[in-house]
């Protein structure tokens, strides 16, 4: 979504300059073509050279120095962005360009560019909380600015408050959305992701080996498009995605109840996750002994989710997923048919590029009209993009 792309990059006069640093390089990793600028307090606080170290383009830190050496001036950059971002971007910063300010290379090109505005704000909680600053936030808002707002913690003062710059991936991730087509903007986007467990004891169950990329994947792709999202998530040591509402669950029958909670408006259901099928029959309420013998347990078949939800469906899109080791096309369309999906997504977990805990997936995507498209072995991101575009044509 970022490759190819031209992004600015304005760094103004904060300690939080140095993440700045390591926002550049996720940029550089996705292949953009990244062009720093920096305010003069900027630069005091990180190198021009570094900047144009990672990127392979002179840094631009006043008006005239890049037009005279016959480089791209600010003009030439404004016309061709694609996306401004601002980060850090103090307090001074923000209200110069709330007044519309021309007064350094990176103000004026935030006044010439056509290019959307992704601004990161970093500045102490005085500063973040007083109310010019937050009137100079709703003007440029209005203007349609989008801001990865700043988080508590604390600050270069050693004082606790909010206004912090938001961490790098979080930037990277709102740019990538910036970049991306909205065509799920409005819509609620349900997923489950990840295994759930069946309790013996209190330390003992029963799992299986579902890490919960593809869940989190698709997660994390629809609220690039524009929707809200929900995630309900068995246990995974995942990050998950900024911006999305996380519902932590373990069982099979809190996963159930989760879904039945936040499907009652929902447009869009992706049930990704790997639910157990079996539970014990009885729970021990205290840690069993380790047995000296064999060791026997009676299961009993757990509630079957997408089966439940059914008829509670109407209005939703539903997506499920089989994770099957023979057949694998034939089962998936049987689960299509048993569970009433309007799509189903089959991999087969024996590929040494799909199944558990992979960061890549060999799928078929199967709709409901019989058709079918293999896709080849792409990153689990890759994978969700492709689901959600069959989604959004369906619909």
């Amino acid at each position: 979504m970022v490759e190819k792309k031209h992004i600015i990059l304005g760094v103004s006069g904060s300690i939080a300059a140095y993440k700045a640093v390591y926002l550049t390089r996720l940029f550089v990793e996705a292949r953009a073509h990244v062009w720093p600028m920096l305010t003069a307090a900027g630069a005091r606080f990180v190198g021009p050279l570094t900047f144009s170290a990672l990127t392979g383009n002179r840094a631009v830190t006043d008006m005239w120095s890049a037009s005279e050496a016959g480089e791209i001036n600010h003009v030439e950059l404004a016309h061709r962005a694609d996306l401004l971002v601002l980060a850090p971007a103090t307090a001074d910063l923000l209200a110069r360009l709330a007044l519309g300010r021309a007064d350094d290379p990176l103000a004026a090109v935030a006044l010439s560019t056509q290019a959307p505005w992704l601004v990161a704000p970093a500045m102490e909680s005085g500063m973040w909380n007083n109310p010019a600053t937050q009137k100079n936030v709703e003007t440029l808002r209005e203007r349609g600015a989008q801001f990865v707002m700043p988080t508590a913690g604390r600050l270069a003062s050693g004082a606790t408050g909010v206004g912090r710059m938001a961490e790098p991936e979080d930037i990277f991730e709102a740019a990538l959305g910036r970049l991306t087509s909205q065509d799920l903007h409005g819509k609620k986007v349900v997923v489950t992701a990840g295994p759930t467990r069946e309790y013996f004891d209190p330390v003992r169950f029963i799992s299986n080996p579902s890490s919960g990329k593809m869940g989190f994947a698709v997660a994390r792709v629809a609220r690039r498009r524009g929707a809200e999202v929900v995630l309900i998530t068995g246990p995974s040591n995942l990050v998950p995605p900024p911006d999305v509402h996380v519902d932590r669950i373990e069982t099979t029958a809190e996963l159930l109840t989760a879904c039945q909670n936040a499907l009652q408006d929902a447009d869009i259901l992706v049930m990704a996750a790997a639910p157990g099928d079996f539970s014990p029959a009885s729970r021990q309420t205290t840690k069993s002994k380790k047995p000296t013998a064999a060791f026997q347990a009676a299961l009993e078949p757990t509630v079957d989710v997408l089966k439940t939800l059914a008829p509670r469906k109407a209005g939703c899109f539903v997506v499920g997923f089989a994770a099957e080791t023979h057949d694998v096309n034939e089962r998936a369309k049987a689960k299509l048919e048993a569970k009433d999906l309007d799509l189903v997504v089959a991999n087969d977990i024996t590929l040494p590029d799909a199944g558990f805990g992979t960061d890549t997936n060999v799928v078929t995507i199967i709709s409901r009209d019989g058709s079918a498209a293999r896709l080849p072995a792409l990153s689990k991101v890759a994978v969700a993009e492709e689901i959600l575009d069959r989604v959004v044509t369906a619909l």
